[in-house]
């Protein structure tokens, strides 16, 4: 009988207590530092995940070179995951695939053959069909990492070794950008034009307390472009990038921020006055059917009412074509709305969290980024040199060991030929060391005829002067700079503005100014209505300009406040009796249908509060705001104007005060009534214009308040109407006893005015 594997009873159940909390967190940490440094944030060295630079290894093994033919992409990612990738074959196809899509990489690594995608967000074919080869962005990534540039690591099986980091001779942390979510952090980094980089990294070369301002060029240097630094992200999808120069350079100052990208579009005359709008470039990331659905989204729920039909025309270039309402449509108006409405305008977000030295996450400035990318260069630099220094060292050795036995070539010959330790023989004769002897004994026959001391000697002088320059440049810190600067230089020249590959995608515009309210109306679909608020304060919007008002409904014990004519587009203003106004689209009240709503749950207005008035807003127009107690100022109307459900305070009053009159300023003379029915007209002028406050006394009282006040024109005179509706009309003439200086207690209302103490 097998030996039990169940353990002997100790009496205990062999449980070993664990404190949870303890346990949680030690497990979570290591979850944690796992996917930070393993999965989600890039090296800032070579801008690579560990999964993409595994696959960069994988095709480098595989012989995949831009020179050699295509390989199937499921043999590549067979290869990564069996020998160094141990995770799904789908997630490692993904990467691959994104690596060699134009429209997701600005400098590709993997060039791709068959389905691997599109910018409408279709999926590749799958990885048995399509084929993959590095391309030279790859091969710079991985120059020099045969020549011990960089440090190699046991895979997870330790049957193989892996790259560390890759040597990356190209600036792909910037150049390509980089996403991840890891745990309690993340990174966005966009893509990047690699001349200006180059320009930035040698400028950086040349002065080392160089600033962040100064690696960046507001415009391009027309004299030299190729001298032109970082202007800001170079999409591949192209683009306009309206954020503002400021912002751009706070944004790489810190690490964080965002950039504003609009999509790129045109006018085209259609002839007869007619025309359509073009869109030829749409901005990052945004899948193009995507943008285009929710376009027609916002068609039919009738958000768009300057746009007429939207239709893909793409073909291998991006054409998306807006069509007009009308042939009077502002054109820039109907994009600002569409840019507002959808995705052709996108934040990029910019967050520089990279891994430094693969270990320690960091949020990392422009300057930090380049600065660490060239201390990397330098290293590898070294490494190779050194590198190839021992080989030197060892073909200097054999090639001495070749000359001696060149010269004394017979007795060579006699000693491998007669001797039974020849090795040891010729050591001892010849003063040749072990891997000399060694050499002489392993060459061939008919290398003898060209066994020549001249070939010897020229190639023993040129990899000497070669180890004299090499040994000179690990001596001298500003030779190693001068070698980083040459070899950046020649890269620069790879892909300069002036290459298919190399020219920048994204441009530059200041996101043009329009008028809010023009944006606004540009959103909405132009419609007549009828604006309701009953007594108790429940607001509705009828459809249509309704004629007469008598036959509304309203709740029993409700009854209509006031009702005036507007349009869907305009912004209705509410002034309540705390002095608060209150800003509501006429398009978003409720409709017609039943009582309406509510204000309150329209607004945040207090339950102790009572609607004063509400109209349509002006923007031109002032405003003359008074109290029950006769306080008062103007304002301008579009000081009032409320942003928030909150409201804006506009004027100060402590119960039992209230705010009672909201009249819009139409003349130079003001006629105020007081519920002592005494009455006085002054001059407007006299009422200063404030944006909050209390106000002045507009007219005096022993008791009681205003019962009504009339702005009017001193030369057309004072008018009111009584309760018959006949209109009577008194000139300045008539009423020079009525006129007095502000907070006067005027005089009892001319004969004629109505009892109820109103002028209407």
């Amino acid at each position: 009988m097998g030996k039990s594997l169940i353990p002997p009873d100790s009496g205990d159940d062999n449980v070993e207590p664990v404190d949870l909390k303890a346990a949680l967190e030690q497990r979570y940490l290591a979850y944690a530092l796992s996917t930070i440094t393993n999965r989600a944030l890039p090296d800032v060295r070579d801008g690579l995940k560990p999964v993409h630079r595994r696959i960069m290894h994988a095709m480098r093994l595989l012989r995949l070179s831009p020179d050699q033919s295509y390989a199937k992409c499921a043999r590549i990612v067979g290869e990564v995951m069996g020998k160094f990738h141990p995770h799904g074959d789908q997630s490692i196809y993904d990467a691959l695939v994104r690596l060699s899509q134009d429209f997701a990489v600005r400098y590709p690594v993997v060039d791709g053959q068959g389905n691997f995608g599109n910018i409408d967000g279709d999926n590749p074919a799958a990885m048995r069909y399509t084929e993959a080869r590095m391309t030279d962005v790859a091969m710079l990534l991985l120059e020099g990492i045969t020549e011990d540039a960089v440090d190699f690591r046991p895979t997870y099986n330790d049957e193989d070794e892996e790259p560390i980091v890759l040597p990356g001779a190209f600036p792909n942390l910037l150049a390509n950008g980089s996403s991840g979510i890891a745990v309690g952090m993340a990174t966005s980094i966009p893509p990047h034009n690699v001349s200006e980089l180059c320009a930035a990294a040698l400028h950086l070369i040349k002065h080392p307390d160089a600033t962040v301002e100064d690696l960046i060029s507001l415009e391009e240097d027309p004299q030299d472009p190729s001298k032109t630094m970082v202007r800001g992200p170079d999409f591949p999808t192209g683009g306009v990038l309206v954020e503002s120069a400021d912002a751009i350079l706070e944004a790489y100052k810190t690490g964080r921020g965002g950039f504003r990208l609009r999509a790129r579009w045109q006018v085209e005359d259609q002839g007869r006055g007619t025309w359509i709008i073009v869109i030829t470039e749409i901005p990052y990331q945004v899948q193009k059917s995507r943008l285009i659905e929710k376009i027609a989204e916002l068609l039919i729920a009738k958000k768009l009412p300057l746009l007429d039909d939207v239709r893909d025309e793409s073909t291998e270039d991006v054409r998306i074509v807006l069509e007009p309402k009308s042939r009077s449509v502002n054109p820039d108006i109907l994009m600002e709305s569409l840019f507002k409405l959808s995705e052709l305008e996108t934040r990029f977000p910019l967050n520089m969290n990279v891994l430094t030295n693969g270990k320690v996450p960091n949020v990392l400035s422009l300057r930090d980024v380049l600065k660490q990318w060239l201390e990397h260069r330098k290293d590898v630099l070294i490494r190779r040199s050194r590198h190839r220094l021992a080989e030197i060292e060892r073909r200097l050795e054999i090639l001495g060991g070749f000359l001696i036995a060149y010269l004394n070539l017979d007795e060579v010959i006699r000693i491998i030929r007669e001797e039974d330790e020849p090795k040891q023989e010729m050591m001892a004769r010849f003063g040749l060391s072990d891997v000399q002897a060694e050499a002489v004994l392993n060459m061939r026959l008919r290398s003898l005829r060209k066994l020549e001391e001249f070939e010897i000697r020229k190639e023993f002088e040129g990899l000497t002067a070669e180890k004299g320059e090499i040994e000179q440049l690990l001596g001298s810190d500003a030779k190693q700079w001068q070698t980083i600067s040459w070899q950046i230089a020649e890269m620069q020249k790879k892909y300069a503005a002036d290459t298919p590959l190399g020219k920048r995608r994204t441009t530059f515009a200041d996101a043009p100014q329009h008028d809010l309210t023009d944006i606004h109306h540009a959103m909405i679909e132009k419609e007549p209505v009828t604006v309701v608020v009953s007594e108790k304060g429940w607001l509705r919007a009828m459809k249509g300009h309704l004629p007469d008002f008598s036959a509304l409904t309203f709740k029993e014990g409700d009854k209509l406040k006031l009702a005036f004519h507007a349009e869907t587009t305009d912004r209705i203003l509410i002034l309540t009796t705390g002095g608060k106004f209150y800003t509501i689209g006429a398009n978003s009240l409720p409709g017609g249908r039943g009582h309406g709503e509510p204000i309150r749950i329209i607004v945040d207005m207090e339950n102790d509060q009572d609607i004063v008035t509400a109209f349509v807003h002006n923007p031109g127009r002032q405003l003359l705001l008074s109290s029950h107690d006769g306080n008062g100022f103007l304002v301008p109307e579009v000081d009032v104007m409320a942003n928030t459900r909150k409201g804006r305070q506009v004027m100060n009053v402590k119960a039992p005060d209230e705010a009672r009159h909201c009249v819009p300023v139409t003349g130079d003379s003001v006629a105020i009534v007081g519920e002592n029915r005494k009455m006085l007209v002054f001059p407007l002028s006299e009422i200063p214009e404030l944006g909050r406050g209390k106000g002045v006394r507009l007219q005096r009282y022993k008791d009681g308040g205003v019962s009504d006040i009339r702005v009017f024109a001193m030369e057309q005179g004072l008018t009111w109407q009584d309760a018959a509706d006949r209109t009577f009309t008194r000139s300045k003439e008539d009423l020079v006893e009525w006129i007095g200086p502000r907070a006067s207690a005027g005089r009892m209302v001319p004969k004629g005015f109505p009892r109820s103490g109103k002028f209407s």
